[in-house]
């Protein structure tokens, strides 16, 4: 596979780290056990590796008993087949590298944010009522804006939108559903009209079968080790 040749200027769109830093405005002090974790590295932090996998194959080797015996037997990522991408000019090769780029660089943060919205959610759920609830959220806010803008300035444009979108494949939620749920309607809407201003949609779902049909194939093989 070739290489990325090009990568786009992370601070001529910096006004997109706003857009992104909305998604962790949905999550509490859950977030900051995960970033302070000793020798953690955050996603966007790590070098994008094109020859060698984003996540390692999975190979789980395990017994299950039959008849009063017990057979051992292993079990593995699956294995997705898929017709060799054709490309009709180096164009549109370089568009498929930088897709499979970005993904292998922004999907393991929207599986991050999915784990951290479970979290979140199950620890919202043990506090007694809306208004502990409300005055959690508003205490953290501040804490993750701070935290969280360095990371979020680390992704560019494409980059961004990308995760908005893998974040629903993750949740099977919109960015803007998410927000609605957790800090509601109103700070909802209005990050959807600041998303709007720049080209972006919180609302827009994740079309698999659709628009984002070769976004899943990528993101498949990288899920699976092929990539």
């Amino acid at each position: 596979m070739l290489l990325l040749q090009k990568q786009e200027n992370i601070h001529t769109f910096a006004p997109m780290k706003q857009l992104m830093l909305m998604i962790w405005l949905m999550v509490p002090c859950c977030v900051m056990a995960q970033g302070n974790r000793t020798g953690h590295v955050n996603p966007e932090e790590r070098r994008v590796d094109m020859d060698n996998p984003t996540f390692v194959p999975m190979v789980k080797v395990s017994k299950v008993a039959y008849e009063g015996d017990s057979i051992q037997y292993v079990e593995l990522n699956k294995i997705y087949v898929y017709p060799q991408a054709q490309f009709s000019n180096a164009k549109q090769r370089a568009a498929y590298n930088r897709l499979v780029y970005n993904v292998k660089k922004v999907l393991p943060i929207a599986k991050e944010v999915n784990q951290i919205i479970i979290e979140t959610g199950d620890y919202l759920q043990t506090l007694p009522n809306k208004k502990a609830r409300d005055e959690h959220m508003k205490l953290v806010e501040e804490s993750i804006k701070k935290q969280y803008t360095p990371r979020m300035k680390k992704l560019t444009y494409s980059q961004g939108k990308l995760l908005i979108k893998l974040v629903y494949r993750e949740c099977n939620s919109s960015g803007y559903e998410l927000i609605q749920a957790f800090m509601g309607p109103i700070r909802a809407g209005m990050w959807q009209a600041f998303a709007w201003a720049f080209g972006a949609s919180l609302t827009k779902k994740y079309d698999p079968n659709g628009i984002d049909r070769l976004t899943e194939r990528v993101v498949l093989q990288v899920e699976s080790g092929q990539l």
